[in-house]
This record gives structure tokens, C-alpha cells and sequence, in this order.
């Protein structure tokens, strides 16, 4: 079972909050330990000391002196004394001062004193025996308690929430690069130039940032120089071949079927050398414009090699921006496909035009393809002996005409079994493209 999440910056949330409340919960139990509690307890046994040392001077001052005295220690320590005759009947409600200073004065006066409380509850009482006299003695609960110090726990929590949410901004910072660099490498690996990952942040990250901008330049510059020297080696094959196709045409007492042979050969050869350039040119961008999907594919259909066998389908208004020139090789190619190798039968040519992506299928009904081999048909020259062979033209370049182009545009191509039997293939079109 996963504990963590998977995105970075959740994993180090989940991590820094979980350290975060540790640490804190730690940092509270040592602090209430070794101050809060032992300040409560001093504090406790100080008025504990207080009072009773007032109760005993109290029982031994003058009768005359005695209301004097009761004057002075409400002015000056805000305790009141006086001998009562009767016990209050409320108990104060416990607390951890209180029950501190229950037991010290218990513990100093050797009785069971229970904190009481009067009509005014900003005032606790204890009822103390001196000398056959009660006597009570009262303290202002605000002036003496010692509550938790919730301030400075508040700005002690503070502090650390500020700390937290920086580590968190600067975590979210990193990842945000971090989905920047995947994105644009996604990009390089499809054959396009991503735009340049601004060089700044820490040393680290601009030393990576600089070392993939690097790196995308170098690609892209070892792409076009493939481009250029596919397309130049394909250019200049076409001399020789139309040089050597005048000589057999030139030949009077040749063999028939040997020039009829080695015409064939030729016709092949200058088959594979245009769909080369085709190739060769699917790894150049293309300009894009505003195109009506549903009115290209009709167009498509029209123009194909038999377009007699092509059913179209609901083709709703899509409109779209995107490279036609693509949209016609990679569409174009698979509907070839399709009508080669779909045993004469029909081929449907349907549009689905959703909000998040529009899928164009092309389904046919021939043997299919197998699943374990639906990413290798993508690599060029690359052919299934079943269904292709030199006799029906497949040069096992069309398909990677397809997807290299389609990666270069940032579509999808997949490959699936028609329900019924055949080949469903469908060119996915994201909106985010």
C-alpha cells in the first residue's frame, strides 16, 4: 500500500507537515514539563505559604488590630481574611492550580482544606482551623493562577507555521521546474524545440536548466541534420534511378521479362525513395491555420487511391487550429493503409469532436495487427510478413511517417481491434496540443 502521494510537492507536504507536528508536539511536552509545570507548582506553594502565614498572624494580632490588618493585605497582596462561622457549601471546580494549592495548604496546615467557592467567582477560598477560630481566606483567582502561557505558544507556533509554509513555497518552486524540465523534455523526445527554460533560482537549478537547454539545442540540431541528409541522399537517388530507367528503355534485344523485372525494381526504388522524403519531411514543423475537420476528412476521402471504399461517418462541425499539410500525411497514410491491407472490403472514416480531444478513426476490416506488434510497426522499415509483402508496395515506412509526425504535433496515434474483426485506428488531437 502507497503512504505517500505522488507528485513532489505533496510528498515533501506530507513529510514536512508530519516532521512539523512531531517537532512541535515535542517541543510543548518539554516546554509544559520543565516551565509551565513547575512555575504552576512554585507558584502554588507560594500562596500556599502566603496564606497561611496570614491566618497565623491573623490568630495572634490584637482583637483591635485585627480589622486593620484585614485592610492592608486586601490592598496590598489581594487576599482577604475574616473568621466565618460557617463553611461554604460550593467546592471550586478543579483545575491544576487549584488542586496544587489544596494540597500545600493541606501539606503546611496538616488539614483537609478543599478550595471553596463564594458568590463571586473571581474569588477562591480556603477555610482554615486556627486556635478554635474558622477562618477564611480568599485570593483573586486572576491575580495569582498561572495559566498556560498561550502567547507565547501562539508565537512560538507562528513561527514555526511561517517556517513550514516557507519550506513548502520553496518546495512547490522545484517542482514547478521540475514539471517545466519533464514537459519540455517530453517535447525534445517528440522532435520539437521546446522554448528555453528561463536560466535562474538556485545554482543547482540553473546549472541543470542550462545543461537541458544545451542538451535540446544538440538534438534538435542532430534531427535537422538527419532531415537534411535523408532528404539530400533520397534527392539524389532519384538521378541515377531515371538514368538507369532511359538505358532499359533504350535496350532493343534485351530480355522482355528481365527489363520487365528490373523496371519493376525500379518503380519500387522510387517508391521507397519518395516515401524517404515523405519521412524525411515529417520531421519538419509545418504552418498551422483554422481547418474544418469534418470538411478535410470528406476531402481526404475524395482524393484517396480508391475513394469508392471510403464510408464516412457522422462528421460534425470541428474546427481546429493545426497543420493541414500534417493532418493529410497522417490521416492520408493510414487510410492507404487501410484500403492496401483490408482484404477489398470497406473502410469507415468517422470524426468524434469532444471538448478535451477529437479522435479520427480509421477502421477497417482486414487481419489486423497483432497486439505485440503495435509499437514495433512504428519503427521504420519495419513490416509484418503476414499481411505485407514487396508484392503489395509496403515499404514499412508509412506507419512511422505516422507516428513520428503525429509526435511532432503532439497528437496520439494508437492502434486497437475493430469489434467485428479488423484494425481500428484512431489519431487523437488534445485541445492542449
Amino acid at each position: 500500500m502507497r503512504l505517500l502521494p505522488d507528485s513532489l510537492f505533496s510528498r515533501a507536504a506530507a513529510i514536512l507537515l508530519g516532521v512539523f507536528l512531531v517537532a512541535q508536539g515535542a517541543a510543548m511536552y518539554a516546554v509544559w514539563k520543565t516551565v509551565v509545570t513547575p512555575l504552576a507548582e512554585r507558584s502554588a506553594d507560594d500562596l500556599a505559604a502566603r496564606m497561611v502565614l496570614a491566618a497565623q498572624t491573623w490568630v495572634e494580632l490584637p482583637p483591635e488590630t485585627r480589622a486593620d490588618y484585614e485592610i492592608e493585605l486586601f490592598l496590598k497582596h489581594n487576599l482577604e481574611l475574616g473568621k466565618v462561622d460557617r463553611a461554604l457549601p460550593s467546592a471550586l471546580p478543579t483545575g491544576y492550580f487549584g488542586d496544587h494549592l489544596a494540597a500545600s495548604l493541606s501539606r503546611r496546615t496538616g488539614q483537609a482544606i478543599r478550595l471553596k467557592q463564594g458568590p463571586d467567582p473571581a474569588w477562591a477560598w480556603a477555610e482554615i482551623t486556627l486556635a478554635g477560630n474558622m477562618l477564611r481566606v480568599g485570593y483573586l483567582r486572576d491575580n495569582y493562577e498561572l495559566d498556560a502561557p498561550w502567547e507565547a505558544g501562539a508565537v512560538f507556533l507562528a513561527g514555526a507555521l511561517l517556517t513550514l509554509a516557507a519550506a513548502l513555497f520553496l518546495v512547490r518552486r522545484t517542482a514547478h521546474r521540475l514539471r517545466l524540465l519533464a514537459r519540455s523534455a517530453a517535447e525534445v523526445g517528440q522532435g520539437r524545440l521546446p522554448e528555453r527554460l528561463p536560466e535562474t533560482g538556485a545554482a543547482e537549478l540553473r546549472d541543470l536548466t542550462a545543461a537541458f537547454n544545451r542538451m535540446a539545442d544538440e538534438v534538435q540540431g542532430l534531427l535537422e541534420n538527419r532531415t537534411v541528409l535523408l532528404s539530400g541522399i533520397s534527392h539524389d537517388l532519384r538521378t541515377p534511378i531515371t538514368r538507369m530507367q532511359l538505358a532499359l528503355a533504350m535496350l532493343d534485344e534485351a530480355d522482355a521479362d528481365m527489363v520487365k523485372r528490373m523496371e519493376g525494381d525500379l518503380r519500387e526504388m522510387t517508391r521507397l525513395i519518395a516515401q524517404m522524403l515523405d519521412f524525411a519531411r515529417s520531421l519538419k514543423g509545418e504552418g498551422e491555420a483554422d481547418v474544418e475537420l469534418g470538411q478535410a476528412l470528406a476531402e481526404m476521402a475524395a482524393s484517396c487511391s480508391h475513394p469508392e471504399r471510403v464510408g464516412l461517418g457522422s462528421m460534425p462541425e470541428c474546427p481546429r487550429r493545426l497543420s493541414l499539410a500534417a493532418l493529410n500525411r497522417v490521416v492520408g497514410n493510414l487510410l492507404e493503409n487501410a484500403l492496401r491491407y483490408g482484404d477489398g472490403r470497406p473502410v469507415d472514416l468517422e470524426l468524434a469532436c469532444a471538448a478535451a480531444e477529437v479522435r479520427i478513426r480509421v477502421l477497417d476490416r482486414g487481419p489486423g495487427i497483432p497486439e505485440a506488434e503495435r509499437d514495433k510497426v512504428f519503427q521504420p522499415f519495419y513490416r509484418l510478413e503476414e499481411s505485407r509483402s514487396r508484392d503489395t508496395g509496403g515499404s514499412g515506412l508509412g506507419l512511422a511517417i505516422v507516428r513520428q509526425l503525429a509526435d511532432a504535433q503532439g497528437w496520439r496515434v494508437e492502434l486497437a481491434d475493430r469489434p467485428g474483426g479488423g484494425l481500428a485506428a484512431e489519431v487523437v488531437l488534445p485541445r492542449t496540443a
